[in-house]
């Protein structure tokens, strides 16, 4: 098939490399032609260009800008599509971009590769990024099935785990695994940053390790998408903090009144909780 990437940064650039890899024609287009030179260069595509309808004429065209740009830019490709091009998306918030493009272009399959890195840009793509890793995907009761199918069979190729559901369920999922975390582990930073005595900051500074260095590693990254999360997928967000503060206030409540055995067992709880979310 002939694949368009539109939007060459580290999703999209690491899916051009597997899919050229498979024996697809990859195209792709960033609103910087430097971008678009090295991608060439690299090998990540076949051709480039800064020009969005340049990308028209693939069969498959993956959508992997910021989120708020993804409508956007659907829509102005959408006049200059045959009927049977296949428009997708890598937005890690489903529900109001499937609403807004599906019912303007009945061949868009909403998706959601579950893999990433620290890195940014192009520099940061790498081969087999979604091997083993989830990738949802949100058909509406009229999208097409063989546009489902087809999307499967991408999917399947990169190796990655498929999950159909509902573009609202997987907002709300994801609040939880996603993007609480990272309002969590950006709230940790800040409230480390918050004390007041430099010589107990700095040398909490010096002693932080492995567990620091993990709970707060994804408060510590691109600040924009964050904001995109939070914009985005409010509603099911703030249902998430919103429980999490409860449960920080049960577990305040059980320090302040030493309530030792109650804090035991709901440590005894969240230990048993935790591999049900965690992959071997």
């Amino acid at each position: 098939m002939k694949i368009a990437i539109v939007g060459l940064g580290l999703i999209g650039g690491s899916l051009a490399l597997d899919l050229r890899r498979l024996g697809h024609t990859l195209l792709g287009t960033s609103r910087r032609p430097e971008t678009c030179e090295q991608a060439v260069a690299l090998g990540v595509v076949d051709h480039a260009s800064p020009d969005l309808l340049d990308m028209a004429e693939a069969d498959v065209i993956v959508l992997c800008p910021p989120i708020e740009a993804i409508a956007p830019i659907a829509e102005r490709l959408i006049p200059h599509l045959t009927s049977s091009t296949i428009l997708t998306d890598v937005g890690s918030v489903k529900q109001p971009i499937v609403e807004r493009i599906s019912p303007q272009w009945p061949n868009f399959v909403g998706g959601h590769p579950m893999a990433g890195t620290a890195e940014q840009g192009l520099e940061a793509a790498q081969r087999d990024l979604f091997v083993g890793r989830p990738y949802v995907l949100t058909p509406t009761e009229s999208t097409p099935q063989e546009s489902v199918e087809t999307m499967m069979e991408v999917v399947r190729s990169l190796q990655s785990t498929i999950h159909i559901c509902d573009p609202a369920e997987h907002d709300r999922a994801v609040a939880w695994i996603s993007h609480l975390p990272v309002m969590v582990s950006a709230a940790l930073i800040a409230a480390c940053t918050g004390e007041v005595d430099a010589n107990v900051r700095e040398l909490a500074q010096a002693l932080a390790s492995s567990g620091f260095k993990d709970t707060s590693r994804v408060g510590g990254g691109n600040p924009e998408l964050g904001l995109m999360m939070a914009q985005h997928n409010t509603a099911a967000l703030l249902a998430a903090l919103t429980q999490y503060r409860t449960q920080l206030d049960r577990c305040i409540a059980n320090i302040q009144n030493s309530n030792w055995v109650e804090l035991e067992a709901w440590l005894v709880q969240t230990q048993q909780e935790r591999p049900k979310y965690i992959k071997p």
